[in-house]
């Protein structure tokens, strides 16, 4: 179990952890354990299966030590780092397999082997029937498994990483086979080629060389929580230096952006995009907004630059390692009574326990930076936002897609319109291919009938070409595409059709 849960940990920074790289995944663990359960049963007529049992044990140990370097070049050889997670996602599905299928099935099949032949030792030594010992190993081997899960989601993965988990596991295989062997009389002199094998695995325990991304990008910190892989990069080649949270990905994504100054960032990031409701908006009070993925504060640092702007904000982030790297690389800070910070909550549940209305929310949720969890899209979510605005209060909600018919981009809309009794705003972020989502709950929505009205109030972020015709549109409840719910949300599945719609597009754009 310490094996499989890690496994999708490792394949994430290329892979992500959709539904899809987790089938592979399980998929490939039951079929090598299928292998393992019919092998182990012939190993079990040999004379000494308790030997038979240490040798496996311990060449899996030495092969779950490999499994971090295997896996990532694997990995880094069918997803080249040019290419975005984006851009790849027709790779994510034989591409997780794959890998699966070189690096874990092996150790797997040897674990495999152990319970025929832990049965076969147990009932040979005790003197007791099969069944009898096969009860006992299945109900130890349980218990182990139950371990594994709790330790590895809880105090392994968060503690020790991706590859200090893998060592740890692969540590005990190697132990528990040096038992095996030594159990049998005659087998001390077997040790030497022990030693040898756990050099073989020796060079898992040396942490290889970080790559370089490029001499101008430097990383400040690295950290492993239970959710995800992180890293802060700075790019210099910037001027100001700008900073970039990274997480599980090793591509050209980010969670989160950082520049000394507070305030608009540059062209190109969504982030912008949430002042957008101030362009129409008199706010003569204090402006309440409710963060749904705060990440490292990105939303903050954008509204608190606007300048005569009263700002409280309710941040909540999922991952509490987020927050803690935000605050010592990204200037997170709360500074006003009138704001706080939820971290380790998932945004559903904090929008029923929030004990207050927002003059907006703001939507930024999303696994591995494509992936947008199934819960924080339907039309019962979407509900529970409209629930939380106050009278005439926004929801902005980022969405990445290729076009206004971008099967994700049109169903989120369209969910949301149904929700909201109202027809939606859909916005292109320039130089981006994101677009906001925009909802209001008294459905007022700044439209003229062919584009966005002038704005009506003075502010830094200026329309500019939103007000072109092709950057906005408006979206109603209706339409062929099917409502996303919580009872059916095929979002990876549009997820995936999005990007294959988005590759035919090009192909056709540059054929001759």
């Amino acid at each position: 179990m310490v094996v499989e849960l890690a496994a999708v940990r490792l394949l994430a920074p290329w892979f992500g952890t959709s539904l899809v790289v987790w089938t592979n995944v399980i998929g490939v663990i039951l079929l090598a354990l299928a292998l393992g359960y019919r092998l182990g049963g012939k190993l079990a007529a040999r004379p000494a299966p308790l030997r038979v049992m240490g040798w496996l044990l311990v060449a899996a140990g030495c092969w779950v030590c490999w499994l971090p370097h295997l896996g990532a070049a694997l990995a880094r050889w069918i997803l080249p780092e040019h290419i975005g997670l984006h851009e790849a996602a027709e790779l994510v599905g034989w591409g997780s397999l794959a890998v699966s299928m070189l690096v874990f099935l092996p150790p797997a099949v040897l674990l495999g082997t152990v319970c025929p032949l832990a049965v076969e030792s147990l009932a040979r030594v005790q003197k007791v029937s099969p069944g009898r010992a096969g009860g006992s190993v299945l109900f130890s081997s349980t218990l182990g498994s139950l371990v594994g899960v709790f330790g590895t989601s809880h105090l392994f993965l968060p503690e020790l990483g991706s590859k200090g988990t893998f060592l740890l596991a692969g540590g005990g295989l190697l132990c528990a086979g040096c038992a095996a062997l030594l159990a049998r009389r005659g087998t001390r002199g077997s040790l030497v080629g022990i030693l040898a094998l756990v050099g073989v695995g020796a060079p898992g325990l040396v942490p290889l060389p970080q790559e370089s991304e490029g001499s101008e990008i430097h990383e400040l910190a690295r950290s492993e929580s239970r959710y995800q892989s992180l890293r802060v990069v700075e790019d210099r080649s910037r001027k100001p230096a700008i900073r970039f949270l990274r997480s599980n990905e090793g591509f050209d994504s980010f969670q989160s952006v950082w520049q000394p100054e507070p305030g608009l960032l540059e062209d190109g990031f969504y982030y912008n995009d949430f002042l957008l409701p101030l362009a129409w908006s008199r706010a003569t009070g204090p402006w309440n907004v409710l963060v749904l993925g705060l990440g490292a504060g990105t939303v903050l640092r954008v509204f608190s630059g606007e300048p005569g702007l009263d700002t409280h904000f309710t941040g909540v982030e999922l991952d509490p390692e987020v927050i803690e790297l935000g605050r010592q690389w990204m200037e997170l800070t709360i500074d006003n009574d009138g704001s706080r910070i939820w971290p380790g909550l998932d945004a559903r549940v904090a929008l029923r326990i929030v004990d207050r209305q927002f003059e907006q929310i703001v939507l930024d949720c999303y696994a591995n930076q494509v992936e947008i969890p199934p819960h924080l899209c339907t039309f019962e979510f979407f509900q529970e936002l409209r629930a939380r605005l106050s009278a005439g209060g926004w929801l902005t909600a980022n969405l990445g897609g290729f076009d206004f018919d971008d099967p994700v981009v049109d169903a989120v809309a369209r969910t949301c319109a149904r929700a909201f009794g109202a027809a939606v705003l859909l916005i292109k972020v320039p130089s981006s291919r994101n677009f906001m989502l925009m909802a209001r709950r008294d459905g007022r929505l700044p439209w003229d009938g062919r584009g966005l009205e002038p704005a009506a109030t003075s502010r830094r972020l200026s329309l500019g070409p939103r007000r072109l015709p092709g950057f906005s549109a408006l979206v109603e409840a209706s339409g062929s595409s099917a409502i996303l719910t919580d009872d059916c949300c095929p979002i990876e599945q549009l997820q995936f059709r999005s990007i294959r719609e988005a590759s035919r597009r090009r192909l056709h754009l540059f054929a001759p």
